[in-house]
């Protein structure tokens, strides 16, 4: 388990992350999702003690991070796919993590086989493609085979065997029991894989609830009715007390907290409403993502400082460090 409390991150006048409050819970898949800038990767940097809080405190199993005699059994983490030696072969540098957690040298074959990677695990590391050098950071978080685990952009570079490979892999994690916490902004596979999520925005926290419940609450999901009769049906539906909105001709899309197919198609009945579509629309993740996060964009297109490529850059570029 991941807990973090009042957790703040200051780079001089800048605050990356605002007394964020949250818990990650073991047995499911969280995901962790905000706009650039948001603070995630500051975040993550904390929970791994790479970053020093301001103020607030983030545990690991009930301990923090530099309190870990052998943080890999405990945690496991990808941060940067490309933290390695270029010059070091797969096994090499797998080897060398082993050697220092004090793990059992069969461990690294075993964490190659998992990913994939048993082909090429004496080629040098600098060679692999983006895809590659994300498997073999997946092999170093699984070294320790430990309860918790944290992954930050972990599809990216992979192809869609290799996407449809983490997404399982993270789930069957999740299924044992252990703690998974993956940042990223592909939404759509964020919506097949998390079934949690925390959002956040300008370090602070959006949203902490189901995947579900986090679409439930996007404007955009709601019952889709086309009648003739608007005339007759939209007064009663908005005396119900729900939102009607023009969807196309003839068309609204009606929301309201809980509304189902049958308590619009019951209100449309009762006037004798002519229905030619009653259907449930849910809205993407992608689509309650940009509507609920909208007031929390803190980086436009032309707004990013040059060469800053995550929150954290952002955040020391923006405090002029």
């Amino acid at each position: 388990m991941i807990e973090a409390r009042s957790l703040t991150k200051k780079y001089g006048q800048l605050t990356a992350v605002d007394a964020l409050t949250f818990s990650v819970e073991p047995g499911v898949v969280t995901g962790f999702l905000g706009p650039n800038g948001a603070g995630k990767s500051t975040t993550m940097r904390m929970i791994l003690g790479l970053d020093r809080p301001t103020s607030g405190w983030v545990t690991i199993g009930g301990r923090r991070y530099a309190e870990l005699d052998n943080p890999l059994p405990t945690i496991g983490a990808l941060l940067d796919a490309k933290w390695v030696h270029p010059n070091r072969s797969a096994r090499n540098h797998l080897a060398a993590m082993a050697a220092l957690a004090e793990l059992p040298e069969r461990r690294v074959d075993e964490v190659l086989e998992m990913v994939g990677l048993s082909a090429v695990a004496n080629k040098r590391a600098g060679a692999f493609s983006l895809g590659m050098s994300q498997r073999l950071g997946i092999a170093g978080a699984l070294l320790g085979d430990p309860d918790v685990l944290m992954f930050d952009e972990p599809v990216n570079g992979l192809d869609p065997e290799g996407i449809v490979w983490i997404r399982t892999l993270m789930q069957g994690l999740a299924r044992d029991g252990r703690t998974v916490l993956v940042s990223s902004h592909l939404l759509s596979e964020m919506a097949l894989t998390a079934t949690h999520l925390i959002v956040i925005g300008r370090g602070a926290l959006i949203s902490d609830c189901s995947t579900q419940a986090f679409l439930d609450q996007a404007v955009t999901a709601g019952v889709v009715l086309r009648t003739p009769d608007s005339s007759l049906v939209l007064p009663q539906l908005r005396s119900a007390g729900l939102e009607v909105h023009d969807d196309g001709p003839d068309t609204y899309l009606i929301t309201g907290a809980a509304i189902t197919t049958d308590q619009v198609g019951y209100l449309a009945a009762g006037v004798g409403a002519i229905i030619h579509e009653l259907s449930l629309r849910r809205a993407s993740l992608e689509e309650a993502f940009m509507e609920l996060t909208a007031d929390a964009v803190q980086y436009s297109a032309s707004g990013v400082p040059d060469g800053a490529t995550s929150d954290h850059e952002f955040a020391l570029a923006a405090a002029g460090k």
